[in-house]
């Protein structure tokens, strides 16, 4: 199968890796033609996707933030088969699909929406690897929900990067949802950060510490994007958990000991129901 793949840095390289090391024949686009090079050097694309070859490819993947991939795909539908696949793995939805919906049905390719659950706080094609996906869950938004035909080809086209399980849902609820999951965690951690006490927290600090700041270190240009494509939806979560963090001060400061045992326990519970156990 000829992919071609849109972005090579953290998720874009691993796909190049993962096809091409599965007998894929790997075409890559970057903005950094250095990067290109080296995928081609480290044997992780065959060469440089471009309008000669994108009409041979049957899968292309974009991975590249919603805006860039919106616009790489308006300047290059034209060059794409209609029988081809074509799936962003963007951190938003919205954006993207509303451009992929339109540019399909104008020239006959077959557009689906994703958003693979995996990643690390490292960023760049040195980061990359063949089995970043595995076990990951994929989140697809397909442009028909009652093709069950066309699912099963959407799971065949990503076979070679082993996701663990599929769910399927709209634009807008993938950026309703991915505001709580994903975005208002990254502002959090990150902010969590900025104490003065963390300039000294060596030798005082334990699992709490590295897993509210795992993922703060981020790649802050892409994240300031995708926060403000999402802005209706992370501001929600942001006004949310301020609010929450209001009673819980409001509580310590008025030594009210019985308040805030009854938030810690509704929280601890809550964690427990939407975790189901």
């Amino acid at each position: 199968m000829n992919v071609g793949i849109v972005g090579l840095g953290l998720i874009g390289g691993s796909a190049a890796k993962a096809y091409s090391e599965n007998g894929d024949s790997v075409y890559g686009f970057d903005t950094d033609k250095s990067i290109v090079g080296f995928s081609v050097l480290s044997a992780a694309a065959k060469g440089a996707l471009s309008g000669e070859n994108i009409g041979s490819c049957e899968l292309i993947l974009l991975a590249v933030p919603p805006a860039a991939a919106a616009i790489w795909l308006e300047e290059n539908a034209a060059y794409i088969s209609e029988d081809a696949f074509v799936i962003d793995f963007c951190g938003t939805k919205r954006v993207i699909c509303e451009a992929g919906f339109r540019l399909a049905k104008k020239h006959g390719f077959t557009f689906i929406g994703g958003h693979p659950m995996a990643g690390t706080h490292n960023s760049g094609f040195k980061s990359s690897s063949r089995s970043l996906f595995c076990g990951a869950p994929m989140v697809i938004v397909p442009p028909r929900f009652d093709d069950i035909e066309l699912l099963e080809k959407i799971k065949e086209m990503l076979s070679q990067l082993c996701f663990g399980s599929y769910s399927v849902t709209t634009a807008e609820r993938h950026d309703e949802l991915i505001a709580f999951t994903s975005q208002l965690a990254h502002v959090v951690s990150n902010a969590y950060v900025k104490s003065p006490s963390a300039d000294c927290h060596k030798g005082f600090s334990a699992g709490s510490y590295r897993d509210m700041t795992r993922v703060a270190q981020l790649n802050h240009d892409m994240w300031a994007e995708l926060f403000l494509e999402n802005d209706d939806n992370l501001l929600t979560e942001i006004d949310a958990i301020i609010k929450n963090l209001v009673e819980y001060r409001d509580a310590i400061a008025e030594k009210d000991r019985e308040r805030l045992a009854l938030l810690l326990r509704e929280g601890s519970d809550k964690k427990r129901e939407v975790d189901g156990h």
